[in-house]
């Protein structure tokens, strides 16, 4: 991860290209990280899944059902 000032990214705004994340340090220490809006989503994307996996979990522990039941159609 590369690392800039804010003024760099003032100055810089209207021509930057994030090949990869930036972080914007102000008074020298860590303030703000840009990323694509690509990437972005994607982290967003992954976000989502894991919490949908951690519901999944968490019902599966609850009911008490196998992975095999959880997993059943309706009736089949």
């Amino acid at each position: 991860m590369k690392t800039e000032t804010i003024t760099y990214l003032k100055e810089n705004a209207n021509s930057l290209e994030l090949q990869e994340e930036l972080m914007i340090t102000k008074k020298g220490k860590p303030a703000f990280v840009v990323q694509s809006y690509a990437d972005y989503a994607f982290q967003q994307e992954t976000l989502a899944l894991l919490k949908l996996m951690k519901l999944s979990e968490k019902s599966l522990t609850t009911e008490k059902l196998s992975i095999d039941e959880a997993f059943e159609q309706d009736g089949a």
